[in-house]
């Protein structure tokens, strides 16, 4: 069974893979497919855990691919300090890409953090309907990961080395 943690970026999803790199039974990824077009892209190795926000923008092609045959994590962080981090990174990537594109360029008097609010919403309301009735599902509060890790350890069958795993939540990676 394949695992994808689902979010919007910037909530701690390279954490989460950090963390499961000391599961022996699962390999795991972060973005690691992000360049592959056509059915390259969702070609992921069986027994993996891959986080991606991208795949947020790919679910009608994750579901028709893996549809109820994988776990499914929504990974979240409080939506403010998300917003936060996004509206930092405003000139660029995503958050260029969401105003420019999908906005049209938007509301001339929009602020960075009203744009990333906006896409928070529209992310998160992707990924919450797509979920709707998938069978092996586990909502994770980044804030929470202490609390909610060992669940999805437990929930996954996962083996390795568990206490190298938790550790991983005490570092920030790709912090702006």
């Amino acid at each position: 069974m394949n695992i994808f943690v689902l979010n919007s970026g910037r909530c701690g999803s390279l954490t989460f893979i950090q963390a499961c790199k000391h599961i022996q039974n699962f390999s795991s990824g972060h973005e690691t497919r992000i360049h592959k077009t056509g059915i390259e892209r969702l070609a992921y190795p069986e027994r993996h855990i891959e986080a991606d926000n991208r795949l947020s923008w790919l679910l009608g092609r994750l579901d028709q691919t893996y549809g109820d045959h994988a776990f499914y994590v929504h990974l979240h962080r409080e939506r403010n300090a998300t917003a936060s981090s996004f509206e930092r990174r405003s000139g660029y990537g995503i958050m260029q890409a969401y105003r420019e594109g999908i906005l049209l360029g938007a509301e001339p008097d929009a602020t960075a953090h009203a744009i990333a609010l906006d896409y928070l919403a529209t992310v998160e309301s992707n990924i919450a309907l797509f979920l709707k009735g998938k069978t092996h599902v586990m909502d994770f509060h980044l804030e929470r990961a202490e609390e909610y890790f060992p669940t999805f350890w437990k929930r996954i069958g996962a083996q390795g080395d568990y206490a190298s795993a938790v550790a991983e939540w005490q570092q920030r990676y790709n912090a702006s």
